[in-house]
């Protein structure tokens, strides 16, 4: 029996028409994985982009990547979306430069995992703050406008944590299952105001942040890294880790004008280790 893993399918071509042309998209965690990911699908769809993340020289190196490969104007402004101070800064300054935002995409958080027994607050308070508060004052900046408009893609990163409860990331999965009940909460004030709201749950995918969590099990465990990263990729049916590619392309999808019906939904994309 041949047990060799399929190839992955090609990227598919069904954003090919420009269907965002005109349309300004603001992905914040956007110099790196699905975020990054995110905005190069959203530019190829026509849509000019602007990239918030704490690193201007990643910005700047990702932003220059996006618009020569596909056209756009792309705008970048630093920021921890932590802080309610550098929100509004960046989304002033990126606004200010390529209009109002049609889009947003919610990806900026921060995974790091903790017992609870060891878990402190100071702990507990970054990550609820990255991860739940920060998509609160992203989207305060972009939602009266959009309401206003009638139009709105409001499209919040969680992940399978706020679907379920893993063992040692308490804070983690409690700060995306706020998320997903953020989510929810606001697609149904907006439902009839032309903006949909939906969250996007992604299984471990190969991004910085699984990276980063196989560095601690390693360290933590002493497990060799190969070993830590098959049984992490073990945990979906399809026996491997997520693309940031398979998430920025459900992203796009929900960003299209013609997905007006999507709303208050959490779209899973796990290679089936969990089904909603």
């Amino acid at each position: 029996m041949d047990d060799t893993a399929p190839e992955l399918p090609a990227q598919s071509n069904i954003f090919a028409d420009k269907a965002l042309s005109g349309q300004h998209a603001i992905v914040t965690g956007g110099s790196k994985g699905i975020g990054a990911a995110s905005a190069a699908f959203l530019a190829r769809m026509g849509a000019n982009v602007s990239l918030i993340a704490r690193s201007q020289p990643d910005l700047d190196a990702k932003a220059r990547e996006i618009s020569a490969e596909h056209g756009v104007q792309v705008a970048s402004a630093a920021a921890d979306v932590s802080k309610a101070g550098d929100v509004a800064a960046s989304f002033q300054s990126v606004q200010g430069e390529l209009g109002p935002a049609h889009i947003l995409v919610n990806n900026a958080g921060v995974g790091k995992s903790a017992p609870m027994h060891r878990m402190s607050l100071e702990f507990w308070e970054m990550t609820i703050g990255l991860n739940l508060t920060g998509t609160f004052l992203c989207t305060q900046q972009v939602y009266p406008a959009m309401r206003e408009a009638g139009y709105g893609r409001i499209i919040n990163i969680s992940s399978t944590v706020g679907l379920r409860g893993y063992p040692y990331i308490a804070a983690y999965s409690a700060s995306k299952h706020g998320v997903v009940g953020f989510t929810r909460s606001l697609a149904l004030e907006c439902a009839t105001k032309g903006v949909t709201v939906n969250a996007v749950c992604p299984g471990y995918t190969d991004t910085d942040l699984v990276a980063e969590a196989v560095d601690n099990i390693v360290e933590k465990t002493g497990q060799a890294a190969d070993d830590v990263r098959a049984h992490l990729a073990g945990t979906s049916p399809i026996g491997r880790l997520i693309t940031p590619d398979e998430v920025a392309e459900t992203v796009a999808w929900l960003a299209l004008p013609s997905s007006a019906a999507i709303t208050g939904q959490s779209i899973v994309v796990s290679g089936g280790s969990v089904t909603n």
